[in-house]
C-alpha cells in the first residue's frame, strides 16, 4: 500500500507500507481528524482566526475619545509642571492622596480658608495654561 506523508517542511513523500500498517496509518488519521472536527464544530478560536488574518473590533473602545483623553491628560501634565513646587504639593494632597483641606490646614498650622484660597489660585493658573 503507498501512503502520502506530509513532511514538517510541506515536501509530501509517497511511502510504500504493508497494507497493515497502511490500514493502521490511516485509521490514526481518520481518528485524529474526527477528533479536532469534534473540537471545532461549534466553535472558533480567536487563536485560529486570528492566525487567518481576522480581526475583532473593540466595541467598547472609542479611538476619539481615548485620543481626547490623552491629549488632555497630556495638557494638564505640562500646565501642573508649570505649577511652584508648594502648589505641586497640594495639588498631591488633594487629588492624589485624598486629602481633606481640613486634614492639609491642620497639617500645615493655617486655616482652610487659606487652604481654599491657594487652591482657587492653582486652579485660575490651570485654567489660564490649558486655555
Amino acid at each position: 500500500m503507498k501512503i502520502k506523508y506530509e513532511s514538517a517542511t510541506g515536501e509530501v513523500i509517497e511511502i510504500e507500507t504493508s497494507n497493515y500498517i497502511g490500514d493502521v496509518i490511516i485509521k490514526i488519521e481518520k481518528e485524529t481528524y474526527n477528533s479536532n472536527r469534534r473540537e471545532t464544530r461549534r466553535h472558533n478560536s480567536i487563536e485560529n482566526m486570528e492566525e487567518q488574518g481576522i480581526q475583532f473590533q473593540d466595541k467598547n473602545t472609542d479611538i476619539y475619545k481615548t485620543f481626547n483623553r490623552k491629549e488632555t491628560n497630556k495638557n494638564l501634565y505640562n500646565a501642573l509642571d508649570k505649577l511652584l513646587p508648594q502648589q505641586k504639593r497640594l495639588i498631591q494632597k488633594v487629588y492624589y492622596r485624598n486629602m481633606s483641606i481640613a486634614q492639609i490646614a491642620r497639617d500645615e498650622g493655617v486655616s482652610e480658608t487659606a487652604i481654599r484660597n491657594r487652591l482657587n489660585k492653582i486652579y485660575k493658573k490651570l485654567k489660564k495654561f490649558l486655555s
